[in-house]
């Protein structure tokens, strides 16, 4: 005989959802003395709203966009298996738009070829993407390279039909964002600044999330 009540339960129970956020240095929340960054704060507030969430955070300091496509499907792969409702969340730039010896670590081009290989591989794979843009940094020469990256990303992320979210305008004028980078290393703020662009992402991680707990986020 069937359990009734059990299969209420079953039925109501939210579906396997986990969700590696891959990246650099503000994926993993440098400056934060909290230890969340944004990663960290979209993924507690999912949270406390009472949604079943697993969050891997494999930002890691300097990488590049080349860093990310040499090591995503190895990391990746162990922590979404078949059957959850498996996503990623990208964020890169910054580290690519640095100069090192009078040039870019990576050109612009080179930048757009690794984010489209990576959409391409990880839409193979079954895993729905959201990118987040790079942010600004307190060198306004080095801002402004990435904003012009940022936008070649966004084009590219619009051409596959992958949601992108562009911060680096916003947080360029925001005066706790600019602040705490200042006063800190001059990259990386710190809670508040972390505070600010977890409110800017959160309306398209939101919607993104969702989607993706129905089965229904684009690949």
């Amino acid at each position: 005989m069937t359990d009734t009540n059990t299969v209420e339960i079953e039925e109501q129970s939210e579906p396997d959802v986990r969700v590696c956020f891959i990246g650099d240095s503000f994926v993993a929340g440098v400056g934060d003395a909290r230890h969340l960054g944004w990663a960290g704060r979209l993924a507690a507030r999912s949270h406390a709203q009472g949604h079943t969430l697993t969050a891997y955070n494999l930002g890691i300091r300097r990488d590049t966009s080349a860093d990310i496509l040499h090591r995503f499907r190895t990391e990746c792969t162990p922590r979404l298996p078949a059957g959850s409702h498996a996503g990623v969340v990208l964020s890169f730039g910054v580290n690519d738009t640095m100069f090192e010896s009078g040039a870019s670590r990576v050109a612009s081009e080179a930048s757009v070829s690794h984010l489209r290989e990576l959409l391409t591989q990880l839409g193979k794979s079954g895993w729905p993407v959201l990118m987040v843009g790079p942010p600004a940094v307190d060198d306004d020469g080095h801002s402004e390279r990435v904003v012009v990256l940022d936008a070649l990303l966004e084009a590219e992320c619009a051409r596959q039909s992958v949601p992108y979210v562009s911060v680096v305008s916003q947080m360029q004028g925001h005066e706790v964002w600019r602040r705490e980078v200042c006063e800190g290393d001059g990259a990386h703020p710190g809670a508040g600044g972390y505070d600010a662009l977890t409110a800017l992402l959160w309306p398209a991680w939101e919607s993104w999330l969702a989607a993706l707990r129905a089965g229904s986020a684009s690949i």
